[in-house]
């Protein structure tokens, strides 16, 4: 999800080509050790080659990692294929059997792999639906992560304290008595998909086209934002770590438009059906994901520039998940 995610640039974009084409190998050491904690040597994982990916965005590696962590410390031996560049080829790695073991976003496929128009608006009914649906595919999905990297708009302190917005129903009212002072900054495909800014003006009642809107890269955007220069209002991610390290309020999506894209857990079904052991470990820790908590992680890391691994870490032995190895 998010900027890879919803733009979907992959380096391999047929999935008949090798995805060694696209640079993945059978995978490196996993970069910190750790210890049990919480986590325990499972009999089942012992020695248990598996090998986890993840996509090349801050927060998807630090997803990653935190998956290494919990398998290494339940007894299995854990490759490290993080970083893979896109959401196709790291889908097609799965399917493929490159990767065994990712966090992938609800929204991410039931929209754009497996083709759904409608996303349902319920996160526990979007899940159920799509677990059910790829498993045609080879693969079972687990553990879905209370945290939710979906749309939203999002304005600075200023503008919220000078237009008293705080939904987006209150955002559309704006957008129809003055649409000039709604000046939104958003990224080409927001700017265009149905889930996007159209759709949003469609159930928000308002004219989409008499709002002014400036197309920007999305990492450009927050800042843009914050500076209240070129952005009064500014399309995010709501799990983003410069959310809370630029200090934006994100507006709230009253009406519950925006897809759900709760990060969770995926196996390829028959590592699924070997180790059943991989979604109790994992239980625990999909339920500690929360929108607060991976926000902080990935603003650590965008904002102080701190190393993924390094915050994954971190947070594990904070939970009690692991305890810090000898590096």
């Amino acid at each position: 999800m998010r900027r890879t995610t919803r733009q979907l640039i992959a380096l391999c974009t047929v999935a008949t080509i090798a995805l060694s084409s696209c640079g993945l190998q059978s995978g490196s050491a996993v970069p910190l050790s750790v210890e049990p904690g919480s986590i325990t040597p499972v009999a089942g994982l012992e020695g248990a080659k598996l090998i986890v990916g993840s996509k090349e965005f801050t927060e998807q590696i630090i997803l990653g990692y935190i998956l290494e962590f919990a398998l290494v410390a339940a007894g299995a031996d854990v490759r490290d294929l993080t970083n893979i560049s896109g959401s196709n080829s790291t889908r097609q790695a799965m399917i493929s059997g490159q990767v065994d073991v990712t966090y992938e976003y609800t929204g991410t496929a039931w929209i754009n792999f497996l083709g759904n128009e409608t996303p349902i608006p319920d996160a526990t009914g979007q899940f159920e639906a799509l677990r059910d649906q790829d498993a045609a595919n080879g693969l079972t999905w687990v553990n879905p992560a209370p945290m939710d990297n979906t749309y939203a708009l999002a304005m600075n302190q200023a503008t919220a304290d000078a237009t008293g917005i705080k939904t987006l129903s209150d955002y559309a009212a704006l957008a129809r008595t003055d649409p000039a002072a709604a000046q939104t900054c958003v990224e080409t495909e927001f700017n265009s998909r149905q889930d996007g800014f159209p759709g949003m003006a469609a159930t928000y009642g308002f004219d989409p086209n008499v709002v002014p809107r400036q197309v920007l890269q999305g990492g450009i955007i927050y800042q843009a934002t914050a500076d209240g220069s070129q952005c009064t209002f500014g399309e995010v991610f709501t799990t983003d770590g410069r959310i809370k390290g630029l200090n934006l309020t994100v507006i709230e999506d009253d009406k519950s438009f925006f897809p759900r894209y709760n990060a969770t857990v995926v196996i390829r079904t028959p590592i699924a059906d070997e180790y059943p052991e991989i979604a109790e470990v994992t239980a625990p820790i999909s339920a500690a994901l929360t929108n607060d908590e991976i926000t902080e992680l990935n603003r650590q890391v965008d904002i102080d520039g701190r190393e993924p691994a390094d915050v994954a870490r971190d947070w594990m032995v904070k939970q009690g998940f692991v305890t810090a190895g000898a590096d």
